[in-house]
């Protein structure tokens, strides 16, 4: 029989698939009685834990929502795939993606064990996302960077310009920016004297130098500001569209796309922030509803032309 620490994290792994498990069926694959089972459902209780229990002959347990996220428990193949699902949507273009995902990549590659970083970056090279169009970064050295970000560390790393000999960098690092299917660093260069934006796929052997830094003022409105201006990388079009029906539905099947607002109780407005005009045009014809685009007009007239395009799809052959 297991110890009990190690018999609790089991019985949390399996609570947080969701599923409504019976009390024997549950005692049967921690092996334990049912008496045994109870005392470690109250241990978990006691931990923050709400599990919900059912009396009688559909009885059993489940892990309910809760006011705050527990743990995950996650066994191989999940911490990979969330690895590689966090940062795909990290590299989107979705506003206000970006950042909330660099932080979870960040907490779920720190603790992977090595085997399993290999695993992540292997599957970022050599597959393709829909969402991401630019070269691949890896987990690690994406995480290195945003770590000495978030730690206000100066960080040292080789560097290759576009036509350029390579080069050894130290800055004082603010900001990582995924702008038009690539990755930034936006950082004060300390052997230039100046702010630079360091593009991550033309960076190696992130190391923090253990440092610490006062930050500087940014001569810019913010990261993707500077980025925009110094890389030559386009503003993203901010798109709204009024959609006939309600947005509980639409924000089941494009709710990862923007922002949406219940207008009554069949129509709602979304709202998508890209870089791209595909996206969006994209994410509109997967919902399923009828819409009236709102703006901008270059997005007004990118919809004519590919409702145009599609239309002369349809047409019989001559």
């Amino acid at each position: 029989m297991a110890n009990t620490s190690s018999r609790t994290l089991r019985l949390l792994s399996l609570l947080q698939t969701h599923r409504h498990w019976p009390g024997l069926e549950l005692a049967g694959r921690l092996g334990v009685s049912e008496r045994t089972l109870r005392r470690d459902i109250d241990r978990l209780r006691e931990l923050g834990y709400p599990v919900s229990a059912a009396r009688g002959t559909d009885g059993g347990y489940q892990l309910a929502p809760g006011a705050v996220l527990p743990p995950l428990l996650l066994d191989d193949e999940e911490a990979v795939a969330l690895a590689v699902g966090i940062g795909d949507a990290a590299r989107s273009g979705i506003a206000g993606m970006e950042e909330a995902s660099l932080r979870a990549l960040t907490k779920v590659v720190r603790v992977l064990p090595p085997r399993l970083r290999a695993r992540v970056d292997a599957l970022g090279a050599m597959t393709v996302s829909a969402s991401v169009s630019g070269p691949v970064v890896a987990a690690g050295v994406l995480t290195a960077i945003v770590q000495a970000c978030r730690d206000e560390e100066r960080l040292r790393f080789g560097y290759t310009a576009r036509g350029s000999a390579p080069t050894e960098r130290e800055v004082e690092p603010h900001r990582v920016v995924a702008s038009d299917g690539r990755w930034y660093l936006v950082a004060y260069d300390l052997h230039r004297h100046d702010w630079r934006s360091f593009r991550l796929d033309r960076l190696t052997g992130p190391a923090a130098t253990g440092t610490r830094f006062r930050p500087r003022p940014l001569p810019a409105d913010d990261a993707a500001a500077f980025v925009r201006t110094t890389s030559g990388a386009p503003a993203p079009y901010r798109v709204e569209v009024l959609v006939h029906a309600p947005a509980e539905r639409i924000r089941r099947t494009v709710g990862q796309w923007g922002t949406i607002e219940p207008l009554d109780e069949t129509s709602c407005r979304l709202t998508m922030s890209s870089t791209s005009l595909d996206w969006p045009a994209q994410a509109l014809g997967n919902m399923g509803a009828e819409f009236e685009v709102l703006g901008p007009p270059e997005f007004v007239a990118h919809v004519h032309e590919w409702g145009a395009r599609f239309l002369r799809a349809t047409r019989p052959p001559r």
